[in-house]
């Protein structure tokens, strides 16, 4: 991987290629962020820049042999430690082909994907003491090619209480010329003392202009579409790329958002019930993308009224709703509703029956835009 391949984070590149010129590379590392931010990318570059024997000026040279075998997945010191399900497998390298796979398909990825990939049932994915004992094997061995070991550990969060701690013994007194990547999108998942011995490098949303040309480059999208879709990702290529692979795109999230405000401010109840079973016959990752994005059309609302139309990001026809629409949303009742679509996106993670939860979304939905 090379850090031109990473969309956006230019500063980070910057600050890590000095960080190897100057021969300053810190032993650990936390890269935190959304995976759709670029951690594991930009981890997989920053590894391959160590292993490089000719790097150029801004990036590895991508084309001496540790280069290739880092694009391969295959270099003898490079490690990777992720979280598996048990009954599959207890340690990373029982799934290494599938993680191999994956990263080769696409490196921008969430741990949905990844659990979806290796077991159908979805089991609860987590890394055991089993791991910690198999990277504590693998970093005493003496490097293959006298240079760096890295370890990247995808996910390290979900690392149990056992594993946390025989890791942390590895952190605290690492072997020569070890370099540990962790790579998490909840860097509050992991123990003070794990954080604690890490550099934290903070990924930040993608440049809006950074990711619609992306988006340009990859769909045939029009400009109009392809500024909604960048504003509602908020910087996650993740998100775009749902929304602009969806069959139905953005126009269907726009026309369901307007559906459930107009029916429930008018107190339709058997438009409120039909819109409800409508939803909740959608998939469930369909229905979390709609909740998301809903929360990100009041946000737009608020930012119209008190904040004015320039800072708006939206697409036309999104703009022509909340011009009318936003009236109705103001710090009455916008704390309600962020709370009301950010608890619903909380219980549809664990399984809430999805026809109860739409429906009282669009009661509660009823009660604030009639708010005093």
């Amino acid at each position: 991987m090379l850090f031109q391949n990473v969309i956006g984070q230019n500063d980070l590149k910057l600050k890590l290629l000095k960080e190897v010129k100057d021969q300053k590379v810190s032993h650990a590392q936390l890269f935190s962020g959304e995976p759709g931010y670029g951690t594991l990318p930009l981890a997989l570059a920053f590894a391959q820049l160590l292993f490089c024997e000719k790097p150029t000026e801004n990036d590895s040279c991508g084309t001496c042999s540790c280069c290739i075998q880092v694009k391969d997945l295959q270099h003898p010191d490079l490690h990777f430690s992720f979280p598996t399900v048990q009954g599959i497998s207890k340690i990373s390298d029982g799934l290494i082909s599938e993680w191999r796979e994956q990263i080769k398909e696409m490196p921008y990825f969430s741990s949905f994907d990844w659990i979806k990939r290796i077991d159908p049932k979805e089991g609860n994915p987590m890394i055991s003491v089993h791991e910690s004992l198999e990277i504590q094997r693998k970093l005493r061995l003496t490097s293959y090619q006298g240079g760096y070991k890295v370890m990247v550990i995808w996910m390290p969060e979900k690392m149990n209480s056992e594993c946390a701690n025989k890791i942390l013994k590895v952190l605290e007194e690492p072997p020569s010329k070890t370099v540990f990547i962790l790579v998490t999108a909840n860097a509050d998942g992991l123990i003070d003392t794990i954080k604690s011995r890490c550099q934290v490098v903070p990924l930040h949303r993608i440049k809006n202009d950074t990711l619609s040309r992306h988006l340009m480059n990859l769909y045939n999208i029009s400009e109009e579409k392809c500024k909604s879709i960048t504003a509602f990702s908020e910087g996650n290529l993740l998100r775009a790329m749902e929304i602009s692979e969806a069959q139905e795109g953005d126009e269907a999230l726009k026309d369901a958002f307007i559906t459930l405000m107009r029916s429930s401010y008018k107190k339709n109840v058997i438009e409120m019930m039909n819109w409800a079973d409508s939803m909740a016959k959608e998939g469930k990752e369909r229905q979390k993308i709609f909740l998301k994005y809903t929360l990100h059309m009041l946000r737009q609302c608020i930012v119209k009224n008190y904040m004015g139309n320039d800072l708006v990001q939206v697409s036309n026809e999104e703009a022509d709703f909340i011009s009318k629409f936003s009236p109705f949303i103001s710090g009455n009742n916008i704390r309600e509703f962020m709370k009301a679509f950010d608890e619903a996106f909380y219980q549809l993670e664990r399984n809430a029956n999805a026809k109860i939860l739409f429906t009282l979304l669009c009661f509660q939905s009823m009660r604030y835009l009639h708010k005093k």
